[in-house]
């Protein structure tokens, strides 16, 4: 895979890497137009795939949080076209890493010293690239390590990434601006703790140790004396990523296996922790030779406030979401309705809330779910299409709900995908046995 020399790191250079994007968007959208003038059955596919490719390497080259909205894109299958999906998929865990000079250079700047200098040996190509950064593989008194390298910049561009990427989700969701900041502050916030690696071995070690007696899960360890604000130096684990597990099991009861240890995982963070690993994407886990999940990245984590914990989970108690009375005290405690509202906007957001809580806790209703079952994926289906293209939702503020439903809606959402790739069937209050 081509190297990359240099990252830009100035809020002028990214942002005309951005401006280059966008002229080529523009001369996609002549292309198609042309082509459609002479051909009107032609689809918006072609449309989608160029965009899709362009927009990418745009921002593949930025790295950093650019990249990391790609990634969180991907996950979000029933709001995107096919052709994105499938290309933003590749900031998962596959983009162009870093060259060795970069490597070198970048270590010593975060470290002091050349990585030569801290380990037995150190592989400079990198077996893995991602968003934020890229890991290389080493070893150091005879134990293998794998070495999680911060992409040069990352940190700093943040605020300025986003402030080019917000008038892109505004228009995506629907958002209004002046009641949009919460959201957004959200996402800043997350990104700047995933680009402190001193935190993130912190939550790594806490994490682990409270999940380790959950069955047929494993973690690395890390190590903080080789470990920085910028690097991070754990455990080698020997595995393939759960993306490619999924595509060549063909064992069901293994598939439920993992998904079970997935799921436990999950819902013993949610509901004994109160915290959670808010990026459940395939890179973020393997799977190895003895069948046993392996998370290895919790830079991403939230925290969920008692607040909000007990009004969102209620309603995954059927009898609570169908009383109207109790069904609309929740919505204003979840930021969903106020007292601005006017009864067209109640009844509108209530109704909507209603169906997508009653999609989100459809796993709730039983002891066992299968995650295949596509009456489930065609209910999602049909209502992001619904609501993505309700003409009455576009006329209202989109703006609705808590700041914490954003990284809760990433995690249910990111988990239920893991598992309908799986093809899991899994055992719903199993978790409670290790609380």
């Amino acid at each position: 895979m081509k190297t990359i020399d240099k990252i830009p790191t100035g809020k002028i250079g990214r942002t005309g890497k951005l401006v280059q994007t966008g002229v080529k968007i523009g001369g996609n959208y002549l292309k198609y137009y042309g082509k459609k003038a002479f051909n009107s059955e032609l689809t918006r596919d072609e449309l989608d795939k160029d965009n899709a490719s362009d927009i990418y390497d745009g921002l593949k080259s930025l790295k950093g949080s650019a990249l990391k909205v790609a990634q969180m894109l991907s996950m979000e299958k029933n709001l995107l076209p096919g052709a994105y999906v499938e290309k933003f998929s590749l900031a998962q865990f596959s983009v162009p890493p870093l060259s060795a000079p970069l490597v070198r250079k970048t270590f010593k700047k975060y470290n002091g010293e050349y990585p030569e200098n801290l380990y037995d040996t150190f592989a400079t190509q990198s077996v893995n690239a991602a968003s934020i950064g890229q890991v290389h593989k080493a070893t150091k008194d005879g134990k293998k390590l794998a070495v999680k390298i911060q992409y040069p910049g990352v940190a700093d561009s943040i605020s300025s990434d986003l402030a080019m990427v917000k008038p892109i989700a505004l228009k995506m969701f629907n958002m209004q601006a002046k009641d949009s900041e919460k959201y957004f502050k959200e996402v800043e916030g997350k990104l700047l703790e995933e680009t402190d690696y001193i935190l993130e071995v912190k939550q790594s070690k806490e994490i682990s140790k409270a999940c380790s007696h959950i069955p047929n899960l494993k973690f690395p360890k890390y190590y903080e004396e080789l470990s920085s604000e910028r690097i991070i130096t754990m455990d080698w684990m020997e595995g393939i990523h759960l993306s490619e597990f999924a595509k060549q099991n063909e064992d069901q009861e293994l598939a439920n296996r993992i998904g079970q240890a997935l799921w436990d995982f999950y819902m013993f963070q949610i509901h004994g922790l109160k915290q959670v690993h808010a990026d459940p994407h395939p890179g973020n886990f393997m799977v190895d030779e003895e069948n046993n999940l392996i998370a290895i990245d919790f830079g991403c984590i939230k925290q969920i406030p008692e607040d909000f914990y007990k009004p969102y989970f209620s309603l995954t108690n059927r009898k609570n979401l169908n009383d109207k009375k109790f069904f609309y005290s929740r919505l204003n405690e979840l930021e969903i309705l106020n007292e601005k509202d006017s009864e067209k906007e109640k009844k509108f957001f209530s109704e909507m809330f209603h169906e997508m809580f009653t999609m989100f806790s459809t796993p709730y209703q039983s002891e066992t779910f299968d995650f295949t079952d596509e009456r489930f994926w065609q209910h999602l289906t049909e209502l992001s299409e619904k609501y993505s293209k309700d003409p009455e939702l576009r006329r209202m503020n989109g703006n609705r709900g808590s700041r914490h439903f954003l990284y809760m809606s990433r995690t249910f959402f990111g988990l239920y995908n893991l598992l309908h790739d799986l093809k899991a069937n899994v055992e719903i209050n199993k978790f409670r046995v290790y609380l």
